[in-house]
């Protein structure tokens, strides 16, 4: 379609009106897809006044009949000398993709508002009648997605994938993707304005075209049947012509494992394959099977463990037995970049450092992380929490808050539900008790559990001191009954007095549920040293996880500990000069890679924390 350039006008053609829309109903497994990366060098335009995206009434242009040339998503040059066009992508600066724009560029270090990013491609598929998917891994926040110039639609939230179908749009030569991304905080946002985080902005995760058949494999689920572990579960769906059956066959080679089923007209089908050969992932043996899905247009593999996870009382069972978890809370920042993390390289050295603490457990705070870290953990048998970012106090009774929240969450279980490694999915982390926030957390759990009925809740609650002994604590939270882990965090010795205070700190916990204490901790400068009384020397954070630990063995449903945190990390609200230096210094591991004294404390603990826990 010819674009004709009017003055400061051109016209789209005759479908003019272009509105947002949602994102495509999400793929999984893109890993073993055919894929087209689009990583790399993207050109940039900073945009704080976002003159790309409205005319000076304030008035979307992509919403507009006639859409002015200077709409940076038309990306259009100049035709004649006298034509007035204030942008150029191709003359602008760029960055990598993926990545964030604070660390990239000096000058975007505290930056908060809109970039536009802009690739150039050719392409040509393998096949005339195949379908073609722009796929993206994250971007924060909010994503308005362009190619050659028309609208795919718009995405909320900063740590799930989005992918929108492109097939008709896509040419085979000189192809333009362009994406508004906006990182600004608003109070209706999940997570809101407060966090203790940074605002990473931009593509922060890999960028793909992804190539189907027609009519090709969206979606499957395949576990262990939660009352009798010699049966594997499955569902599988199928998009693409409607009203029509499919057969798709299901292999699992080395349990020598071949099914057949059929479809709907919705692309539906499931089945039941019984085996009694199945060696089970645990993280000791993380065994992870190839599992292939194969229609008559295609064939999908994927590597999948099988296990259960359940509760008994105040146990925590895999595979029927109970077990401790021995774990660390993370963000997700590179230790190699001190960006944000999207690497493979980026979870080995993480997961390594969890593994040389003699951990075998993760919390992945406080939003869905990357998917390698996640397929990595599933490699090196690493248990994993994932979490939602509904995070301290958000708009409980907004609804579009709450349908933000709840795709958000639908979105990371759809992506790492075939994961043997993520046994719990956390709804929220230390939310304000309130009956509209119970109200909103226990929709999330509604769906949470309709999604995913293999896999266990959990959320960090609040807590409460006794009124006649504030150094006896309860967990009185509403949301206790209906989670299935109890977790609070807790920062006796930081927050509150010093670590000698521990020694006289109970709790009373009625609910006979397991315990995870899912946060506690103190913050240390790497490398300065003095009394264990004086507050950000090693010696001191050494001394409170000393105290904290006695103090947690006390409590007998202790059945795991995620301490806050691996590695120190950045957040606005530690501005401390020469101490924190906008990191939050509570890292068992500097943002150096260097390990404090505290490390060597709680490893030791693992080493010596056997099973029979604390009874």
């Amino acid at each position: 379609m010819k674009n004709i350039v009017l003055g400061l006008v051109f016209i789209l053609g005759c479908n003019t009106h272009i509105w947002s829309q949602e994102p495509d109903a999400l793929m999984i497994n893109t890993f073993n897809r055919k894929t087209t990366s689009l990583n790399g060098v993207w050109h940039y335009i900073v945009d704080p006044y976002e003159n790309g995206y409205y005319n000076y009434r304030y008035e979307p242009f992509d919403q507009q009949e006639q859409v002015s040339a200077n709409a940076y998503f038309t990306n259009t040059k100049a035709q004649r000398p006298s034509d007035l066009i204030e942008y150029n992508f191709d003359e602008s600066d760029t960055l990598q993709v993926p990545g964030d724009w604070n660390t990239q560029k000096e000058k975007l270090y505290y930056y908060e508002g809109t970039i536009w990013y802009k690739k150039s491609f050719d392409y040509t598929k393998t096949e005339d009648s195949n379908r073609v998917f722009l796929y993206v891994g994250a971007a924060n926040y909010k994503t308005e997605a362009y190619l050659n110039g028309k609208k795919l639609g718009a995405h909320l939230g900063g740590f799930t994938p989005f992918n929108f179908e492109v097939t008709d749009l896509l040419k085979e030569k000189d192809n333009f993707i362009i994406f508004k991304i906006d990182n600004k905080r608003s109070k209706e946002g999940v997570p809101t304005l407060n966090t203790d985080w940074w605002n990473y902005g931009g593509i922060t995760r890999d960028v793909k075209l992804v190539e189907t058949p027609l009519t090709y494999i969206l979606d499957y689920f395949i576990h262990l049947d939660t009352e009798d572990n010699h049966i594997i579960k499955g569902e599988v769906n199928l998009k693409g012509e409607a009203n029509s059956a499919h057969e798709v066959t299901v292999e699992i080679p080395e349990l020598g494992i071949k099914k057949k089923l059929v479809t709907d007209a919705s692309g539906q089908g499931s089945f039941e394959i019984k085996s009694r050969k199945i060696d089970y992932w645990s993280p000791e043996n993380p065994k992870l099977y190839e599992v292939s899905f194969s229609t008559n247009e295609e064939q999908l593999k994927d590597q999948i463990g099988f296990r259960t996870i359940s509760t008994q009382e105040d146990d925590i069972l895999l595979n029927g037995e109970p077990i401790l978890l021995k774990g660390i809370s993370l963000h997700e920042e590179s230790p190699i970049t001190k960006g944000r993390a999207n690497s493979r390289a980026d979870a080995e050295k993480v997961l390594g450092w969890i593994k040389e603490m003699g951990g075998n457990y993760v919390r992945l705070s406080h939003y869905p992380h990357n998917e390698h870290i996640i397929r990595l953990a599933d490699e090196m048998g690493i248990l994993v929490w994932e979490e939602n970012p509904v995070y301290w106090t958000i708009q409980w009774n907004n609804p579009n808050t709450y349908a933000n929240a709840e795709n958000q969450l639908q979105e990371m279980m759809q992506r790492d539900k075939n994961r043997a490694a993520v046994i719990i999915w956390s709804m929220a982390n230390e939310t304000p008790v309130s009956d509209v926030r119970t109200a909103f957390l226990t929709n999330l759990i509604k769906t949470a559990r309709k999604i995913d009925s293999t896999r266990l809740i959990s959320a960090a609650l609040e807590q409460s001191s006794d009124p006649n002994n504030p150094n006896i604590k309860h967990i009185d939270d509403p949301m206790a009954e209906l989670v299935d882990v109890l977790s609070f965090n807790q920062y006796i010795g930081w927050y509150g007095g010093t670590p000698d205070l521990a020694r006289i700190t109970e709790w009373e916990i009625t609910q006979n549920k397991p315990v995870i204490v899912s946060e506690f901790g103190a913050g240390a400068k790497q490398g300065l040293h003095g009394d264990r009384n004086t507050r950000w020397t090693e010696e001191y954070q050494e001394y409170l996880y000393q105290e904290t630990l006695a103090m947690l063995q006390k409590i007998d449903q202790l059945k795991g500990m995620s301490p806050w945190i691996l590695v120190d990390f950045r957040s606005p609200r530690r501005p401390l000069p020469n101490i924190q230096d906008d990191y939050n210094r509570k890292g068992l591991i500097s943002e150096e890679g260097k390990k404090k004294k505290a490390f060597w404390v709680l490893k030791g603990f693992y080493d010596t924390w056997n099973k029979s826990g604390n009874k």
